[in-house]
């Protein structure tokens, strides 16, 4: 197989199964993660619903990226705005179906499983470098600028989310929020240099700049 069409699989089933991830997300109902939680904090102030400030704020980052650094946005960008929202509404029905997350340790079951999906899945299609979310591309670039790593990058971005969603949506903000803004950029970064790039460079892993 092509090192091209290991990197498109790697991405749609990347993006796919983030929108899993997010269902078991929904379900631990624990908190949302940081960015879900900042765009409905910034609803609530703009007076709009979720389904309308969501494509504002996306499209909002998705000018600042492609000003800044236009090569991480790409199909898998376009796979994230239209596969991920159905995906994680099919998802919930599905583990609505399956089991009631009515007790602290299967929430924290959940929580985990859902923790372990969304970092794995953000590792594919980062790695497959075909784009990425215009969220996720802000603590990509400013680690490419230098700023720091990935990890505290993103960690960073995350944090500026929670600040804004505990300001303006408390109810969405959880231990889930917090702890999905401390562990997922380093647990990402796990994933990359153990899963992600030998799946796509192979053993001989990433060849040198």
């Amino acid at each position: 197989m092509s090192e091209k069409i290991r990197r498109i699989i790697m991405s749609i089933i990347g993006v796919a199964v983030t929108g899993i991830a997010v269902s078991f997300l929904r379900k631990a109902g624990l908190g949302t993660d940081p960015f879900t939680g900042a765009v409905i904090g910034l609803g609530n102030v703009a007076g709009l619903k979720y389904a309308v400030m969501y494509p504002i704020v996306i499209g909002i980052l998705l000018v600042l990226v492609f000003f800044v650094d236009k090569h991480y946005l790409g199909i898998a960008t376009i796979f994230n705005l239209v596969i991920i929202g159905p995906v994680a509404d099919a998802g919930l029905k599905a583990l609505d179906a399956l089991y009631e997350a009515d007790t602290v340790p299967k929430m924290l079951l959940t929580f985990a499983a859902a923790i372990l999906i969304l970092c794995f899945s953000a590792s594919l299609y980062i790695t497959a470098d075909l784009g990425v979310s215009s969220y996720d591309a802000i603590s990509l670039i400013m680690a490419d600028k230098g700023v720091a790593k990935y990890r505290i990058c993103r960690i960073a971005t995350d944090v500026v989310c929670v600040v804004i969603g505990f300001l303006f949506n408390r109810p969405g903000v959880g231990v889930g929020t917090v702890v999905t803004a401390l562990v997922m950029g380093p647990l990402t970064q796990w994933f990359i240099d153990h899963v992600a790039e030998p799946l796509r460079y192979g053993k001989s892993g990433r060849p040198e700049a």
